[in-house]
């Protein structure tokens, strides 16, 4: 497993570095198909001093994304509950996968900034990934496992690019464009 740290508003100590490295390094014992942990660690200026720093892990495996992020008023306490929050998150996935369902895979490119004139609304954040054909149950999966609120998916049925959304009442919603 590749582990990547980064320090955002912060220079990341070596003992630091060591802690998270210890920690994050043990979930490929968890789940051994994981090929990345990228973790950024970030020093935030917020009213309450008990949420300033934060710890966000992203891990990618075969084709599938977990991620989990926490603030603390320490980073190693950070560090130690978004540890454990990802060890849920791959329990609930090994026990998706054991049922028999297959996942698609999704491999989201780097994030691309732009900047048009001020005074107007705009695009500040344009995010493009793979989109691999997938089921709807796949989609409702990944959406629940990167925990989001929605999913954009190819629908691998009839080969549309759909929206999965999360209902207010708790079931999903399934936005399906025509052509």
């Amino acid at each position: 497993m590749q582990l990547i740290i980064n320090g955002k508003n912060l220079e990341v100590s070596d003992w630091l570095k060591e802690y998270v490295e210890k920690k994050i390094g043990k979930l490929d014992r968890y789940l051994p198909g994981l090929k990345e942990a990228r973790v950024e660690l970030a020093l935030e200026n917020t009213r309450n001093a008990n949420q300033s720093q934060v710890v966000q892990v992203t891990l990618r495996t075969n084709g599938t994304i977990m991620r989990g992020e926490e603030r603390a008023a320490d980073f190693t306490v950070a560090v130690d509950t978004v540890a454990e929050k990802l060890y849920k998150q791959i329990d609930r996935y090994k026990g998706r996968r054991a049922r028999g369902r297959t996942q698609g895979e999704k491999t989201p490119l780097p994030e691309i900034e732009t900047a048009p004139p001020a005074d107007l609304p705009r695009i500040v954040r344009v995010k493009r990934f793979h989109t691999p054909p997938m089921t709807e149950e796949e989609a409702i999966e990944q959406m629940e496992l990167l925990g989001h609120n929605f999913f954009v998916f190819a629908n691998r049925e009839h080969g549309n690019i759909n929206v999965l959304y999360r209902r207010t009442d708790g079931n999903y919603g399934l936005i399906e464009p025509e052509t």
